[in-house]
C-alpha cells in the first residue's frame, strides 16, 4: 500500500480555524489489522469498550449522588405532587419544598429512591458512554460531518441505555413521587415492585413498567444526540479559540509516552462545557419529560386505567398552556448543569487516568 497524507475533519462548521486536538486522522499502516477513525486496532476495541463500560457508570453514579436532593425535588413538580404543587413555580419554590421535605423526613426523604437509582444509573451511564464512543467510531467511517455524528451517536446510544434500564427508572420516580405521612415507613423496592406489577391497567404486568417507554424513546433522541453534540462543540472550542485560558499545558516528552493524545482542559473549562451541554439538552427534551413522569404516576391515582400520552398532553395545556409543559425547568436547570457537568468531568478524567483517547 502506498503512503498517503492523513485524514483530517473538517472543522470549519464548528467555527475552527483548525483540526480540533482529540480528533486524530485515520491511520492505516500495511501491517496494522482494522484501524479505527482514532487510530485504535481493533484487537484493542474490546478492552477500551470494557474500560469505558465501567467509567461511564462511575460517572452516572457520581453525578447523580450529587443532584439527588433536586431530582427528587423535580419529580414531584413535574408530576403535580398535590402536597407539594403550592411551591411550583414560585420564587424560591426549590428550596421551600426541599427544606419542608428535610423538617418532615430529614436527609433520608432528600435521598428517596436514591438506592433504586443507582441501580438504575450505573447500567445506563455505561451503555451510555460505552455506546456512544463505539457508534462515534462506526459512524465515522460513514458519515464525514461530524455535527451529524455526533448527535446521531448521541441519539442512538440514548436510546439503547434507555431501553435497557426503563425498568427500573419507573419503579425509581415511584418511589421517589410517594410522601408517606410523617414517621410512616418509606417503601421499599420490593413493595413498589409488586404494587406497579399488580395494577390491573394491562393484560400483563411486566407492560405496566413500561408506561410511557415510547415517549421516553421520542424524548431521548433529541436529549442524548443534543447534550453529545454540544459537548463535543464546547470542548473543541475551548481546545482551540481558548486553548490558552481554557487547556493544561503538558509535558512532550510524558505525552510521548501515552496513548492519549486528546489535550487536557482545565477542571473549570471541562465543567462548564459539561453543564452548557446539559441546559442546550434539557429545553430542547424537557416537555418530553414531564409528560412521561406524568404517564410513569399515573397508575397510582388509576391503577386500572391505561394513560395514554394525547390524554395528558391535552389536559396540561388546558390547564396552563405552553407554560405548563415547562413547569419544574428552572429546578431542572438547576439539577441538570452540576449533573452533567460532574458526569462528564469524571469521565473525561477516568479516561485520562486510565490513558484512553
Amino acid at each position: 500500500m502506498g503512503s498517503s497524507s492523513p485524514r483530517t475533519y473538517d472543522t470549519s462548521t464548528l467555527g475552527l480555524d483548525s483540526p480540533v486536538d482529540g480528533e486524530l486522522p485515520l491511520e492505516v499502516s500495511p501491517n496494522s489489522r482494522t484501524t479505527t477513525p482514532t487510530g485504535r486496532q481493533s484487537s484493542d476495541n474490546t478492552k477500551y469498550a470494557a474500560k469505558t463500560l465501567v467509567i461511564g457508570g462511575i460517572a452516572g453514579c457520581t453525578a447523580k449522588t450529587v443532584v439527588a436532593p433536586l431530582d427528587r425535588v423535580k419529580i414531584l413538580f413535574q408530576t403535580h405532587n398535590t402536597k407539594f404543587a403550592r411551591y411550583a413555580g414560585t420564587h424560591f419554590g426549590l428550596f421551600k419544598a426541599s427544606a419542608e421535605i428535610y423538617r418532615e423526613y430529614g436527609i433520608r426523604g432528600l435521598y428517596q429512591g436514591h438506592s433504586m437509582q443507582l441501580a438504575r444509573i450505573f447500567p445506563y451511564a455505561a451503555i451510555k458512554y460505552m455506546s456512544y464512543e463505539q457508534l462515534k467510531l462506526m459512524l465515522g467511517k460513514r458519515i464525514s460531518d461530524q455535527h451529524l455524528r455526533n448527535f446521531l451517536a448521541g441519539s442512538l446510544c440514548g436510546v439503547i441505555s434507555v431501553a435497557v434500564s426503563y425498568p427500573l427508572e419507573m419503579i425509581r420516580v415511584r418511589m421517589a413521587y410517594s410522601t408517606p405521612s410523617a414517621g410512616a415507613p418509606a417503601e421499599r423496592v420490593r413493595g413498589v415492585v409488586k404494587m406497579i406489577y399488580n395494577e390491573p391497567a394491562y393484560r400483563f404486568g411486566l407492560m405496566n413498567f413500561f408506561r410511557g417507554f415510547p415517549l421516553s424513546l421520542m424524548g431521548i433522541v433529541p436529549y442524548g444526540g443534543v447534550s453529545f453534540l454540544m459537548h463535543e462543540y464546547f470542548t473543541a472550542l475551548a481546545r482551540s479559540k481558548y486553548a490558552d485560558i481554557a487547556t493544561i499545558q503538558s509535558d512532550n516528552t510524558h505525552t510521548k509516552s501515552r496513548r492519549r493524545k486528546t489535550r487536557e482542559l482545565r477542571a473549570w473549562a471541562e465543567l462548564i462545557a459539561g453543564g452548557l451541554s446539559g441546559m442546550v439538552a434539557q429545553t430542547a427534551s424537557y416537555p418530553f419529560e414531564l409528560v412521561r413522569r406524568r404517564m410513569q404516576i399515573a397508575g397510582v391515582h388509576n391503577p386500572s386505567k391505561r394513560t395514554k400520552a394525547g390524554q395528558i398532553i391535552r389536559d396540561v395545556w388546558h390547564k396552563a398552556g405552553l407554560r405548563g409543559f415547562y413547569v419544574g425547568l428552572t429546578i431542572g436547570y438547576v439539577k441538570v448543569f452540576p449533573m452533567f457537568a460532574v458526569s462528564f468531568y469524571t469521565y473525561e478524567k477516568l479516561k485520562a487516568v486510565f490513558d484512553l483517547d
